[in-house]
């Protein structure tokens, strides 16, 4: 069972791998926003360390093609779901993870000061796996007991709702009323 350390705000019995890019969220935010991505390294390849190593800051550019404009990119999102399900938390949910980029919300901008981001290991092509699923709704589940603004499901949306311009994430492949419905179950 999926539990959350309040105080620190880390997950417990979930991978760890603290990433250097985080800093503060301003005084007096309060987190009312989940976003949820989709990320691939390299695009629609699954498994392997590009994705750590990519919020570590430590991501090899001669190891793919598609590496080198993401050379010196410092990004972080709080959680990685991969396709087996297994979550690795990367940032405390009480620091601020730069995953959301220049973004907007209810006439908000700047979505990372007040938001938490999950990404899905996936990509377009590809649709998510039942693990993921289910390890996605045991996650937002958790994150709704500690934030309870998060119990809003208008206050749950993908990477492309708030950055139109820039990203399309999750994708169409992404089943937004399976998600929503697991979360509405109680077993």
């Amino acid at each position: 069972m999926l539990q959350l350390d309040i105080e620190k705000a880390w997950l417990l019995n979930t991978r760890h791998c603290p990433s250097p890019n985080v800093d503060e969220r301003p005084v007096g935010s309060v987190i009312d926003l989940l976003v949820i991505h989709g990320i691939s390294l390299p695009p629609c390849q699954f498994g392997g360390r590009f994705i750590d190593d990519l919020f570590l800051n430590q991501l090899d550019i001669q190891a793919d093609a598609y590496f080198p404009p993401l050379q010196n990119l410092q990004v972080s999102a709080h959680c990685c779901i991969n396709r087996l399900g297994e979550i690795t938390q990367y940032v405390s949910f009480q620091k601020r993870a730069w995953h959301a980029g220049i973004s907007h919300f209810a006439g908000r901008n700047r979505c990372n000061d007040f938001s938490i981001g999950i990404e899905l290991e996936g990509c377009e092509k590809i649709v998510y796996t039942d693990a993921q699923y289910q390890a996605l709704i045991q996650l937002t589940q958790v994150l709704q007991r500690a934030f309870p603004a998060l119990n809003d499901m208008g206050r749950i949306v993908g990477h492309g709702d708030i950055a139109p311009e820039r990203k399309s994430d999750p994708w169409a492949v992404f089943d937004w009323e399976r998600y929503k419905q697991g979360l509405l179950r109680t077993d």
